[in-house]
């Protein structure tokens, strides 16, 4: 599935995305060799519960991002609320409050964009459920670079309209379903070790 080492794993979701990703952090294994960065749309005064949530049902640990965060192997990452995240390269990013892009903020393409020109062809990229087309220009960028793509199969969507956009409009590699996206992810990392 993968010709060279994934470094990062990227995952973009907005509305009805949030059960696929509890049933992704309670399926991936302890150990995966590579960090996991989530970027998902929420609203501008949410209050930080994202994390604490996550961190009970995941081997990994789970924080929110904050400016000059240093990126690790084996943590899971989220962007905070209100924030553009960035790459500045493969230990560090930074926060942005440029203008909302697709009426959000964190925006899935400024950071599947940004992450796509770091870690280029070590970079896997997941689209999931939301309303609207965030992530799709992102995805073409990651492809470009020569990362992977990975689309969240529409028909398994609580809201398909964002993967269905990416679907009509990326290359992909991949198309999954929150069943085996741990699956596919632990994988990365069995193939890394080869």
């Amino acid at each position: 599935m993968m010709n060279g080492k994934t470094e990062l794993v990227i995952i973009g979701g907005s509305a009805g995305s949030l059960q696929v990703i509890l049933e992704l952090v309670r399926g991936l294994d302890a150990d995966l060799g590579f960090a996991i960065v989530l970027v998902v749309h929420r609203k501008a005064q949410s209050t930080s519960i994202l994390p604490i949530l996550l961190q009970q049902f995941s081997l990994l640990e789970v924080m929110e991002i904050e400016d000059k965060t240093e990126i690790q192997a084996n943590k899971i990452y989220i962007a905070p609320a209100d924030y553009h995240l960035l790459f500045d390269d493969k230990t560090n990013v930074s926060l942005d409050r440029s203008e909302k892009l697709h009426f959000s903020r964190p925006s899935i393409d400024v950071s599947f964009r940004s992450a796509s020109e770091v870690y280029e062809g070590g970079l896997v990229a997941v689209l999931l459920s939301g309303a609207n087309s965030d992530g799709v220009e992102g995805l073409q960028y990651v492809k470009r670079n020569g990362g992977q793509v990975w689309i969240q199969n529409p028909e398994t969507a609580e809201i398909d309209f964002m993967p269905k956009q990416a679907v009509d409009h990326v290359y992909f590699d991949l198309i999954i379903t929150p069943e085996n996206l741990p699956r596919y992810i632990n994988q990365l990392n069995k193939n890394n070790k080869l």
